[in-house]
């Protein structure tokens, strides 16, 4: 469960360049999502997005190369996690 909210966090935190990726310009999506354009760019560079803005957002910029990209970004956030080799792993779980 804490692995979903760290996510959405992160997703949060991404929304920026997620729009950027996109392709799509400021102007459009904000029209798209009932939003003044000047709200929209402010909303963009503090990243303090409703969730439904979210929502709105992104059921208009997803795809494949979007999600593609985001997935790469979530794995660049888990590489500075600590990790353990298999090993590691097979000796705490106690297996042979």
């Amino acid at each position: 469960m804490i692995e979903v909210i760290q996510n959405y966090k992160e997703l949060k935190k991404n929304m920026g360049n997620l729009i950027n990726k996109s392709g799509y310009k400021n102007s459009f999506l904000a029209e798209k999502i009932g939003m003044q354009p000047t709200l929209f760019s402010v909303k963009k560079q503090r990243g303090n997005w409703s969730d439904d803005e979210m929502e709105k957002i992104l059921v208009l910029i997803e795809n494949e190369e979007l999600e593609d990209y985001y997935f790469g970004e979530l794995l660049r956030e888990k590489e500075k996690e600590e990790t353990i080799n298999y090993s590691e792993f097979k000796r705490e779980m106690g297996w042979k």
